[in-house]
């Protein structure tokens, strides 16, 4: 089975429902990144939440930043999703140490900390990004999320999100779900909503039931039923390219790029976001100084 995202109403019209599976990406992600197991469990419910968040945008060409800065051992992640749910990502210190809540879960919380910030920035192609910044409330990131909906966009939400990691250290099932209620929610739908939510449970054991995005979305929506409108697949997608990087070593400017030049030896220059190296000849460096 693939990665993909399923989007979907309650049959009282009143939540908006999005659920995804996102084992490959996730794996993929960390392979990239060479994580230790408590970082791919960071790292994984970052890119599948920005996965979501991004495939709700629906603007064209748009795409969207989840930057999180807790304090804790991994550092920075950072996300990118474009406008389907395409993400690509990558934490500073992808080597952390082994920290478990009890034998057999991963200590997300420990490894994100909890003292500072998460940060959504929207690029909408308008002139300006919308930019959204939160204190984290647990570095757990669903809790995060679900705050983020709260005190930046002002919508009620439930975020959970999950990442199995193997004994192997591999990425064994991924995926969450996100539920946001529409205005004029009344009361009988938001308690529905709470009771299909503690009885379906966490997400990573739905996913190692064998439950699909839609069976998620059936089990958390409960009595209210849901009607799934659109499905749409998704993956691990860099867009980096050999020009990006030749702007990206312009930007040094000239005097840098003399430096470096001055060598007269091959320059790598590897994608943060990917394994892709590209490499620069002495000759390729002389041509990009006569560019700046």
């Amino acid at each position: 089975m693939k990665d993909y995202i399923v989007r979907g109403i309650s049959l009282d019209g009143f939540v908006k429902a999005t659920a995804i599976r996102s084992t490959d990406l996730v794996r993929r992600g960390a392979e990239i990144q060479k994580t230790a197991p408590n970082a791919t469990a960071a790292f994984g419910r970052a890119l599948t939440a920005a996965s979501m968040m991004g495939n709700l945008q629906k603007v064209e060409n748009g795409s969207m930043t989840l930057q999180i800065k807790g304090g804790g051992p991994i550092g920075t992640i950072l996300c990118v999703s474009d406008a389907v749910g395409n993400v690509r990502g990558y934490v500073t210190e992808p080597r952390v140490p082994l920290v478990e809540k009890y034998p057999g879960k991963l200590d997300v919380g420990a490894t994100v900390g909890k003292d500072g910030t998460l940060t959504v920035i929207r690029d909408l192609q308008m002139k300006e990004p919308y930019v959204g910044t939160i204190p984290l409330v647990s570095g757990e990131i669903g809790d995060d999320v679900t705050a983020y909906f709260a005190q930046s966009e002002q919508v009620a939400t439930a975020c959970a999100l999950g990442v199995l990691v193997d004994r192997d250290h591999t990425v064994k099932n991924a995926g969450g779900y996100l539920l946001q209620l529409l205005p004029g929610a009344p009361e009988e739908t938001i308690q529905a909503l709470e009771r299909g939510i503690q009885r379906a449970g966490a997400v990573t054991a739905m996913l190692e039931a064998g439950m699909t995005p839609e069976d998620i979305l059936g089990a958390v929506c409960g009595e209210l039923g849901v009607a799934f409108l659109e499905t749409t697949p998704v993956c691990y997608k860099c867009y980096c390219s050999r020009e990006r990087v030749s702007a990206a070593l312009l930007s040094l400017g000239r005097e840098e790029l003399t430096e470096i030049a001055g060598e007269g030896k091959t320059f790598p220059v590897e994608c943060q976001f990917c394994d892709t190296v590209y490499s620069f000849t002495p000759s390729d460096l002389r041509e990009l100084l006569e560019r700046a």
